[in-house]
């Protein structure tokens, strides 16, 4: 636990701008969204298919473990393939990342205090700045070193610090800045201390995260009470909401809580009610489909306008509701009403109001 004063945070804005592949780090450059693929490594279609999944989701930058010299190999056919820039995660193993940057990544994530000596860690920044590649320091709670450990007697944030910024030390030696910064813990109260204290000690850029979040359920409020309160604070410059499950949940939530925190543009203007014993209708699949539905519409049309639409359970609410909305739908009984602007305007069978809606919106936000 943080004992000394909140240190002087540098806003994102101060921070140093880096490119992994075409999309800016730093430096107040829009704060961008990062997922891990946790399918086989070996696997380069199960790859890109949590890639593109990825991606139609608003990701910005994909993470791969590279273990092996066969998953550098597949590396290799992915990142011909990927939409999206592409970090290679080495442990151990500093040929892993000169095969991975021989096989075209955009950025690496390593502990230079794990690769091996000096002469290991030399050969991967020479070969990362002939690429103009960045790298980042991933410290988090289990990879601390036993004499941090010793001295904090615990993995503090002061430790987590402490670690990331010897191995920063190590690259600095080598005269290299292209560098981007993790300090992960597990829990939310070290997670902002560490974030804090190191936003105070460094111009790096900020990757921003907790590790070991959990489910997606624990995952998703760990991470957005942390993460949430670290962005509202101008702290961090990319993040990733690390969830025990498929990487197009992380996206999800990433994408949805910078919207949140007013730091991307607003996505689908989707309301609907908690229901009730009332309700006999589907309010939250219907919501579900037509949040998916305007997803991809606005991502094919991205200045398309944006109405407000409800999914109201009910005639109780529902009426009052849909005047505050520019479309709306009140539930009954395997039916809904439709409102534009307030209005009423007909019923129409529960299996034809996704297609209702999304026609309006669509002609809404093309006229």
């Amino acid at each position: 636990m943080q004992t000394e004063a909140t240190p002087t945070v540098r806003p994102r804005g101060e921070t140093r701008q880096i490119f992994v592949g075409a999309v800016a780090i730093g430096g107040g450059a829009p704060v961008s969204v990062q997922t891990m693929t946790n399918a086989d490594p070996h696997d380069a279609q199960a790859l890109l298919r949590q890639i593109g999944e990825a991606a139609d989701l608003g990701c910005d930058i994909v993470r791969l473990t590279v273990p092996d010299a066969e998953a550098a190999a597949v590396f290799k056919q992915v990142r011909t393939l990927s939409p999206l820039p592409l970090v290679a995660d080495i442990h151990f193993d500093h040929r892993l990342a000169l095969a991975a940057l021989e096989a075209g990544a955009d950025g690496l994530r390593i502990n230079p205090g794990n690769i091996g000596g000096p002469e290991r860690v030399r050969a991967v920044v020479a070969a990362a700045r002939s690429r103009r590649v960045p790298i980042r320091i991933g410290v988090n709670g289990g990879s601390l070193e036993a004499d941090i450990l010793a001295r904090h007697g615990a993995a503090t944030a002061e430790a987590l610090v402490e670690s990331a910024l010897r191995h920063v030390a190590l690259l600095e030696a080598e005269a290299y800045h292209e560098i981007k910064i993790s300090v992960k813990a597990s829990d939310v109260s070290r997670t902002l201390a560490a974030y804090r204290l190191l936003s105070a000690r460094t111009v790096y850029p900020l990757h921003l995260g907790v590790t070991e979040a959990g489910t997606f359920l624990p995952g998703t409020v760990r991470s957005c009470v942390a993460l949430g309160a670290l962005l509202l604070e101008g702290i961090g410059d990319t993040i990733r909401v690390s969830l025990t499950d498929v990487p197009a949940k992380e996206v999800r939530v990433g994408v949805e809580l910078l919207r949140s925190v007013g730091l991307r543009a607003p996505g689908a203007a989707v309301t609907s009610c908690p229901t009730c014993g009332r309700t006999r209708v589907d309010v939250a699949g219907l919501a579900t489909r037509v949040e998916e539905r305007l997803e991809r519409f606005y991502r094919e049309h991205p200045d398309a306008a944006r109405p407000h639409v409800a999914v109201m359970g009910c005639v109780v609410n529902g009426p009052g509701e849909a005047k505050g909305a520019d479309i709306a739908v009140a539930g009954g009984q395997g039916r809904y009403v439709l409102y534009v602007r307030g209005e009423r305007k007909h019923t129409l069978p529960e299996a034809e109001a996704l297609e209702a809606i999304a026609a309006l919106v669509e002609g809404w936000g093309r006229g």
